[in-house]
């Protein structure tokens, strides 16, 4: 498989600084953008845009956090990580709350659609701010759930930074990739949760 962090001479690591690697990309991609090479060679043409097709996929994937952590552990290990439905330690109560308060608001939202009275129109307006307060709180935690993992995986560079080369056999014992792989898990789920409460916030203040 590609390594995306050698495409932009980055060393494998947890942690990127997302706007670093985005000047990177702007520079990069210039030089292989389609348009430049309009009058050249099929084979020129083609080759350019598979490059530029690469280059976006390659950034596509490292300025995020879960797809970043999923890559690194594939380039490490060789193979996909196992069983990552599983629900990380710690994170139940979320895992309960997030289902909860998402089967409350889509009942209601139901609810709120079939009513035509005006007062009752009122009520569920009411009634939807106090869901969308709820919602808020809860994207409040997830959000601080999130700050803990990326403060951790900046923690972990200095550990893939002083690790042997890619090559050395050594390299792996020298990892925490268990680690890695339930901080991947973790904001595997972080991000589920953050759609799914985002999508429940649009329609609640439709």
């Amino acid at each position: 498989m590609p390594d995306y962090f050698a495409l932009f001479d980055e060393p494998r690591r947890p942690w990127l600084e997302v706007e670093s690697l985005h000047q990177k990309f702007i520079a990069r991609s210039a030089t292989v953008h389609p348009d430049r090479v309009h009058t050249a060679s099929e084979e020129e043409k083609l080759a350019t845009t598979q490059r530029y097709a690469e280059l976006n996929a390659a950034h596509a994937c490292l300025r995020e956090t879960k797809d970043r952590l999923l890559h690194l552990l594939q380039l490490e290990t060789g193979a996909k990580p196992a069983d990552i439905q599983r629900i990380p330690p710690g994170t139940m109560d979320l895992f309960v709350e997030v289902g909860q308060l998402c089967q409350g608001l889509d009942q209601f939202i139901a609810e709120r659609s079939a009513v035509s009275a005006p007062m009752l129109k009122v009520r569920m307006f009411e009634l939807g701010m106090e869901w969308l307060d709820r919602l808020n709180a809860l994207q409040a935690r997830i959000a601080e759930k999130r700050a803990a993992v990326e403060a951790e995986l900046q923690s972990l560079n200095v550990v893939w930074q002083a690790a042997p080369p890619p090559d050395d056999p050594r390299r792996a014992p020298a990892l925490p990739l268990e680690r890695l792989e339930q901080l991947y898990r973790l904001m595997s789920f972080i991000t589920r949760w953050t759609q799914q409460l985002q999508e429940r916030a649009v329609q609640v203040t439709l």
